[in-house]
């Protein structure tokens, strides 16, 4: 599929680029999407929830009442759990959430993703910027000038440029990555998704190996 490349100020530069049909148009996987994005959120999950148990609570070990004869429960501790300021019984632990998936898995996620964006129309190819320096106040511009003011947006470099990635840094809604760093969340979360030029053959080279 064929696409317009637009400059910085949205209008078209009269070139366009085609779009390789083996990552930008397949057949849809949404449960390999499925899987990506839940290992992407089981990833920042910092799992260090901890309850005490018994064991680990200050409290007296003494046998609080005979073992026969009271008409109740026996008890040996009045750290029991079943009793009030006890241990917790099978309380959380410290645990990794994380699992594995296998990488033609995670290619597929990002492909299907792909294919979505296009087949709705929220794909753009920008030809290369560069800005002289940080400013917060052009990368804005940008995004008013491509109708993502008030859009999530992810921004795909070919390599890294460091003055187009500070001059987004502020912005909440805005996001800008390098073509070896993309996720599927970050994919599916924006609204839109804007390549630059020189990003599109490391994005095919690494969903089609």
């Amino acid at each position: 599929m064929k696409v317009a490349v637009l400059d910085i100020n949205g209008k078209e530069t009269g070139r366009s680029v085609e779009l390789s049909d083996a990552v930008f148009a397949i057949e849809p996987n949404n449960h390999a999407v499925y899987l990506d994005v839940k290992q992407y959120l089981a990833n920042q999950r910092q799992g260090t929830h901890k309850a005490k148990e018994r064991a680990e609570i200050a409290g007296s070990t003494r046998k609080i009442k005979k073992q026969k004869g009271t008409g109740t429960a026996r008890a040996g501790s009045i750290k029991s759990g079943v009793f009030r300021g006890g241990g917790r019984m099978f309380g959380p632990r410290p645990r990794n959430y994380g699992f594995k998936l296998n990488k033609n898995v995670k290619r597929l996620a990002r492909k299907t993703a792909f294919t979505i964006k296009a087949s709705e129309k929220n794909l753009i190819v920008l030809e290369d910027v560069n800005f002289d320096s940080p400013k917060t106040k052009e990368f804005k511009n940008m995004l008013s000038s491509l109708g993502l003011a008030d859009k999530k947006s992810l921004f795909v470099l070919g390599e890294s440029n460091k003055n187009v990635y500070l001059s987004s840094r502020n912005l909440k809604r805005s996001n800008v990555v390098n073509s070896s760093e993309l996720s599927t969340y970050e994919l599916m979360n924006a609204n839109s998704v804007v390549l630059f030029e020189s990003s599109l053959e490391g994005i095919v080279s690494n969903l089609t190996k």
